[in-house]
């Protein structure tokens, strides 16, 4: 095999390091204009407006390029900081401040208990007197100095949502480090950051960015598990737990291991995910993360080791970044391909399934149906089109599959109701649309997303439930039939008479709204 190419990670003997770096100076006095109160992710352009007028044009610039947005420049689902927020709360000694309206915080700190967060989220709240005069930089920048205990964190990940990132609160001012212990402080505006998916990549490439500039500058931590003896590939996206080792097997008649999964859990994996041989882009939105990798000289591949088709070109793919012969790609191949086509035998698919979410693995999930035997005419992801995607959106293609990247819940709605397929696969409101309709449906995240992909593993873990799911059909026609006619809307539920609608009222604040609208346009083309 070649050798790797880039800087070299070299790891110190005592176990840590020292960041040498000058502190800055906060800013104070900031003059930037701060947004209406009421002014949220969904503000649109006027939030835009701030921020560029606020000096954060180079920062907007950047999450376009790195974040394409589709026909819809809003977020759909939650709050895309929760991405970002998530990533924080599952490393080890890393602690994370939130700075945004109270509202804001409230929300996401409730979903991310809900989703198994075990630790507290700090919190720095503000007025427009503090946005105005600076003073909110002044409390942040004082309670990360009142965080930082290096006995207990490795790192602080201070967040600005959406009001904070429009007035040019200046995160970039935060000291770099405080006695050893890093901050890290990122922008996950919902007018900038069109999905929590991507904001994941946004803090995971920053600690990238921050852990590659402490190995250039000298020997770092070596992470718990030690180094590998092997050259190792990093992987980047959450997957299941099963997924890893699965592709550990898979790799190892090459002779490579895998390494950590951005996003990592612990800081010290940062490193030896830099210290790969090859990153590979699992899920397909991690733009800021594979720059890092490119720019520490690591080679990036796309798609992933799912199914027949996909496992071979994966394999082959990786052989080629490593250097590997033919004869050990073929090896890999050989190992691992008749148990995943053994596996897609013994578990066939029957049916016609829509499929639809925003975590990134879409392309892939279907694809892996497809081998199952299943029909699958369209995929709606709320992603953008990546090259790390593009061989999986070719293969999709040429089964006749349909593809909307940056996919609006109206998209994927419309197709569910055009195409009325035995099962439907989305969102919740995707969900929710298909039950009403007698669909039988399943959420993405937590039926489908939630299990293993890759390799056999993967090859046989859709069947069940989706099998159970599509055999409902019966039953949800059933259902449906019995609740027909218990009103839907402003007649849904009991009533003891007829419900007073009012449609004079609702004519005339329609009239409004458009009034408003138009006004909105008018204004924008002053």
């Amino acid at each position: 095999m070649t050798e790797r190419k880039g800087y070299h990670v070299s790891y110190d003997d005592a176990g840590s390091v020292v960041i040498d770096e000058a502190s800055h100076e906060a800013m104070a006095g900031d003059d930037a204009p701060v947004p209406q109160g009421g002014l949220g992710c969904h503000s649109g352009s006027t939030m835009k407006e701030a921020a560029r007028a606020a000096g954060q044009s180079e920062l907007l610039d950047q999450f376009a390029r790195d974040y394409p947005q589709g026909p819809h420049d809003k977020p759909q689902s939650m709050c895309p900081a929760f991405g970002s927020l998530r990533v924080g709360l599952r490393m080890k000694r890393v602690a994370t401040i939130l700075s945004g309206s109270a509202c804001c915080v409230y929300g996401l700190t409730f979903v991310s208990h809900f989703y198994g967060a075990r630790r507290s989220v700090g919190y720095v709240p503000f007025n427009s007197e503090t946005l105005v005069t600076g003073k909110l930089f002044e409390d942040i920048r004082e309670a990360v100095h009142d965080l930082a205990d290096p006995a207990q964190l490795d790192a602080i990940v201070v967040t600005n949502l959406c009001v904070p990132t429009a007035s040019g609160v200046p995160l970039r001012l935060l000291p770099k480090e405080i006695d050893g212990v890093r901050v890290v402080g990122i922008d996950v505006p919902g007018f900038g950051v069109p999905t929590h998916a991507e904001a994941k990549d946004v803090l995971a490439g920053a600690m990238l960015n921050y852990a590659r500039t402490e190995a250039e500058a000298g020997p770092v931590p070596m992470p718990e598990a030690g180094r590998s003896d092997r050259p190792t590939v990093a992987l980047m996206g959450e997957m299941f737990p099963a997924d890893p080792m699965m592709i550990g097997q898979m790799i190892a008649p090459m002779g490579l291991a895998t390494g950590p999964v951005v996003p990592c859990r612990e800081w010290r994996e940062l490193y030896a995910a830099l210290d790969c041989g090859a990153a590979a882009a699992i899920h397909p939105f991690y733009t800021s993360a594979v720059r890092e990798f490119q720019a520490a000289g690591r080679p990036v591949i796309g798609s992933a080791p799912v199914g027949h088709d996909g496992t071979a070109a994966w394999l082959a793919a990786l052989g080629d970044a490593f250097g590997n012969s033919a004869k050990e790609v073929a090896s890999a191949q050989n190992a691992s391909l008749p148990p995943i086509r053994a596996a897609l035998a013994s578990t066939p698919i029957r049916g016609t399934i829509t499929l639809s979410g925003y975590e990134g693995s879409e392309l892939l999930v279907a694809r892996l149906l497809i081998e199952s035997g299943a029909e699958v005419p369209y995929v709606g992801t709320a992603c953008p089109r990546t090259a790390w995607s593009a061989d999986d959106a070719a293969w999709l293609e040429a089964k006749g599959v349909k593809i909307r990247y940056r996919a609006s819940l109206e998209d994927d709605c419309a197709a569910m109701e055009a195409i009325r397929p035995d099962l439907a696969i989305g969102t919740t409101p995707v969900v929710q649309k298909g039950k009403e309709l007698g669909i039988p449906s399943l959420y993405f995240t937590n039926l489908i997303s939630a299990r293993p992909l890759m390799g056999v593993a993967g090859a046989g873990s859709l069947a069940q439930v989706v099998n159970a799911a599509i055999a409902n059909k019966e039953r949800m026609g059933r259902m449906r039939a019995f609740f027909e006619g218990v009103g839907a809307e402003d007649t849904a539920g009991v009533w003891e008479g007829s419900p007073n609608l009012q449609p004079a009222f609702r004519a005339q604040n329609l009239k409004k709204l458009e009034k408003q609208a138009r006004a909105a346009k008018a204004a924008q083309m002053i």
